[in-house]
């Protein structure tokens, strides 16, 4: 590509950009361009009330006092080591 066609492909470029930010000027003083970065309400955490937080709170005591009756069962290690002694034989 010679010299004189690179600045002339440039020159195009640089008048179909010089188009469109004029556009999104004029979208921007009509008040119709897209809401600036940051002044969009943030998804966030939902906050309990007060009467959520006691429902809760009640929905896992019932939860916890449920495991505790629940027979417990023999903790891995010891299940570990009872089959690798079956295995040694």
């Amino acid at each position: 590509m010679d010299l004189y066609k690179a600045i002339q492909t440039l020159y195009e470029e640089k008048q179909r950009l010089d188009k469109l930010i004029q556009s999104l000027e004029q979208l921007q003083e009509r008040g119709e361009a897209v809401p600036r970065p940051g002044t969009q309400k943030k998804r966030g955490r939902k906050r309990m009330s007060p009467s959520e937080r006691q429902e809760v709170s009640e929905r896992m005591k019932k939860y916890w006092a449920a495991r505790r009756r629940e027979p417990v069962a023999a903790p891995r290690a010891e299940m570990a080591m009872a089959a690798t002694a079956e295995f040694r034989g």
